[in-house]
C-alpha cells in the first residue's frame, strides 16, 4: 500500500490529490498501476471516504487517474493510439465542472445553421469530377475580402488540411520548416510525419520576433508557419509594423531566397486585430490560409487557401487525387453564412464578446497579482510555477486547463493554456483559482 501520510502536507482533498500527482509524475505510480480503494487511503490517512473521492476526482479530472468500475481506479494509460503524439497531451477525460482547455469557440456564439440550411438545395451539382472544386460565389466573395491581391484561390476541409496539403508539395523529408514557440501542437506533429526538423523561433507582444526569425532563417528551411492573428496559444497579433519586418528579412537573407510562408489565419472573422499578412510585401512566396472554424463552427470543417497560383494549383490537383473537393454543399453553406444579415451579425456580436472575456480575464488577474496582457481570439497562455501541480490543483476546483507542455518545440518553462473564450460569467473567481495554481509547487 501507498505510504501517503508522509506525503501528504494536510488532511484535503487538495494535498492528496497532488501527493498522488507527484507520484505519478516521478514514476514511482506507471500507467495501469492499480490504486488502493477509497477506504484504504482514508484509513491510512485518517480521513473521511468523501475527502479521498474529492482527490479522486480532481485526479480524474486532470486526466491522471481512471476509474475501472468494479475492477478499482488505476493510473491513466497512455493515449489513444489514434491520436497523434502531441494531441495525447491534450486528451484530458473525466467531467469538469468548466471546461478551459480545449480552445474551441464558445457554442452560444455561433451562427445558426438552421435558417442557412434551408435555402439550400438538397441536390449536390457535381456533374463532373474534374469541374472546378470551388463554387463561383464563394470564391469571388473571398477574393473580395482576401487580405491582400491574390493570384489563385481554393477551399479546403478546414485549416489543418490547407496546412497539411501545403506542407506536402514543399517539404522533403530532413528540410527544415521554422515554427513559433510555443505554437499549435498539430504542426509539430504534420511535421514529424513528414520528416521534418521544426526550428522554434519566440514571441513577443507583436508577434514572431525578428532576431528569432533572423537566426532561424540562416538555417535555410523549407517553410515558415505563422499564425499572424489571436496566436494559439498565447493570443498575440502580429503588428502590421512587424509583418513588413518579417517580410524583408525573408526577402533579403542569403540561403532562405525559396522559403514559403505558410500563414495560419485559424480564428479569422472573430479576431479584433486587424487583417495581417506577410503577402502585402512578398506575395510571391505566401500561402495564406483563412478558417473558418471559431467563426462559424468547427465541424464545418472549410476553410480557405490563397497564394501564387503555381503553389496553389500544386495543392488543387494533389487534392484531386486524394478527397478531390470540399463538399459544394458545404461550400454554398458557408456562403450563405458570409452573406446573410442575421449571421454576418451574429459574428460580428461574437467577435465583441470575445474581446469583453479577454479583458475581463486579465483584469481580473491583474487584481490577483498576475500580470497578463489581453489576448485576441479565445486562449490565454499562463505561466506557473509548476504546470502538473497546476492542473492539479485546478481540477480539485472542479477547472480543466490545458498543460503547456505540447505547445512548446523547445526550452525550458512551466505553462497552461487557457480558453478565455469559454469564461461567460464569474471571472474573478475563476480568476482566483488560475492565480492560486500559477503559484502551487
Amino acid at each position: 500500500m501507498i505510504d501517503l501520510a508522509s506525503l501528504v502536507d494536510e488532511p484535503t482533498p487538495r494535498a492528496i490529490a497532488a501527493a498522488i500527482a507527484r507520484l505519478i509524475t516521478s514514476g514511482e505510480l506507471a500507467p495501469d498501476d492499480r490504486l488502493p480503494t477509497v477506504r484504504e487511503i482514508a484509513l491510512g490517512l485518517g480521513v473521511s471516504p468523501a475527502t479521498v473521492s474529492a482527490a479522486w476526482q480532481a485526479l480524474a479530472r486532470a486526466g491522471l487517474i481512471v476509474s475501472r468500475g468494479r475492477s478499482g481506479t488505476f493510473v491513466r494509460s497512455a493515449p489513444r493510439n489514434w491520436l497523434p503524439r502531441r494531441y495525447r497531451g491534450l486528451d484530458a477525460t473525466g467531467e469538469a465542472a468548466l471546461d478551459l482547455s480545449r480552445g474551441t469557440p464558445d457554442p452560444e456564439l455561433l451562427p445558426p445553421l438552421g435558417p442557412a440550411l434551408a435555402r439550400l438545395s438538397l441536390a449536390a451539382a457535381t456533374p463532373s469530377y474534374q469541374q472546378k472544386p470551388d463554387i463561383p460565389e464563394l470564391h469571388d466573395l473571398l477574393r473580395a475580402t482576401w487580405v491582400a491581391p491574390v493570384e489563385s484561390l481554393t477551399v479546403t476541409n478546414g485549416a489543418l488540411d490547407a496546412i497539411d496539403r501545403c506542407l506536402g508539395v514543399l517539404v522533403r523529408y530532413g528540410d527544415r520548416v521554422v515554427v513559433e514557440n510555443p505554437g499549435f501542437p498539430p504542426i509539430a506533429d504534420l511535421l514529424e510525419a513528414y520528416g521534418a526538423e521544426p526550428v522554434g523561433v519566440e514571441l513577443d507582444r507583436e508577434g514572431v520576433r525578428p532576431d528569432a526569425l533572423s537566426r532561424a532563417l540562416r538555417s535555410s528551411p523549407a517553410v515558415v508557419v505563422l499564425q499572424p492573428r489571436a496566436h494559439n496559444p498565447t493570443g498575440v497579433s502580429m503588428s502590421p509594423e512587424r509583418a513588413a519586418e518579417l517580410a524583408a528579412l525573408l526577402a533579403r537573407t542569403r540561403g532562405a531566397e525559396d522559403t514559403v510562408v505558410i500563414e495560419d489565419d485559424h480564428s479569422g472573422l472573430i479576431s479584433t486585430a486587424p487583417d495581417v499578412s506577410l503577402a502585402v510585401h512578398i506575395p510571391e512566396r505566401v500561402l495564406h490560409v483563412r478558417s473558418f472554424s471559431k467563426s462559424h463552427g468547427p465541424d464545418l470543417r472549410i476553410a480557405a487557401l490563397g497564394g501564387p497560383r503555381p503553389l496553389v494549383d500544386r495543392v488543387v490537383a494533389r487534392r484531386l487525387l486524394g478527397p478531390g473537393w470540399t463538399s459544394r454543399m458545404m461550400q454554398s453553406l458557408l456562403f450563405e453564412l458570409l452573406t446573410e444579415t442575421g449571421a454576418r451579425d451574429r459574428v460580428a456580436d461574437a467577435r465583441r464578446v470575445y474581446h469583453a472575456r479577454q479583458h475581463a480575464m486579465a483584469a481580473a488577474l491583474a487584481g490577483h497579482g498576475l500580470d497578463a496582457a489581453a489576448g485576441d481570439g479565445v486562449n490565454a497562455w499562463l505561466p506557473v510555477a509548476d504546470e502538473r501541480a497546476a492542473l492539479v490543483h485546478l481540477a480539485t476546483a472542479g477547472i480543466r486547463v490545458a498543460p503547456g507542455a505540447p505547445f512548446l518545440t523547445s526550452g525550458a518553462g512551466q505553462f497552461v493554456r487557457v480558453t478565455v473564450g469559454l469564461v461567460r460569467e464569474d471571472a474573478d473567481t475563476i480568476a482566483a483559482a488560475l492565480a492560486d495554481a500559477a503559484r502551487a509547487a
